[in-house]
């Protein structure tokens, strides 16, 4: 949704390098915009990783410090419990998740509810409305068209950058609104 959240993992992996931390890069298998192994980010940073289908058998490494999670939104609640189980059973490793709060037609993804529901601590990190001159916050992730127009029914999930734009709430009305009366 270009607000740079794999810009930020591959930074974070950046810094663990730099000072000699361990560190472990994962991102789910759905997550195939790119290259499979590797967690690339829009503005050309990119960091190997392991792509998994689930977190479920998932065990990090004994001498692992920090795990760096892309596109967490794309695991299952399960998956979430998976993690909190490491966590609370490993007090030395930290994990990291970079990923979406909301789908494309304004609902939790399982799994970031579950990160809610379990108290994660989270941090937003915050971008501008793509809508052509608009300086508001960016907090809903639009899903277009090849016409054009807002997709307001669907999947949850449908990996691909071209089709999705960050929107402010009013920008994201505004696009839903035209895309009811289009349905009319």
């Amino acid at each position: 949704m270009a607000a740079s959240k794999s810009a930020q993992l591959c930074m974070q992996a950046y810094q663990y390098k730099q000072t000699g931390c361990k560190y472990e890069v994962i991102k789910p298998l759905t997550d195939n915009r790119d290259a499979i192994n590797y967690v690339v980010s829009r503005v050309g940073l990119k960091e190997p990783c392991v792509a998994l289908k689930d977190l479920q058998n998932f065990t990090p490494k004994t001498d692992t410090q920090f795990v760096l999670i892309d596109e967490v939104q794309f695991f299952s609640a399960a998956d979430i419990d998976r993690l909190v189980e490491i966590v609370d059973y490993n007090p030395k490793i930290t994990v990291i998740c970079y990923g979406l709060k909301t789908d494309s037609n304004e609902h939790l993804f399982p799994a970031s509810q579950r990160l809610l529901e379990v108290d994660a601590s989270t941090e937003e990190i915050k971008t501008v409305c793509q809508h052509p001159g608009c300086p508001n916050r960016a907090s809903h992730n639009a899903r277009f068209n090849a016409n054009g127009t807002l997709v307001i029914n669907g999947p949850q999930i449908e990996v691909g950058a071209s089709q999705y734009k960050s929107l402010c709430r009013k920008h994201f009305n505004m696009f839903k609104q035209a895309a009811l009366q289009k349905t009319k």
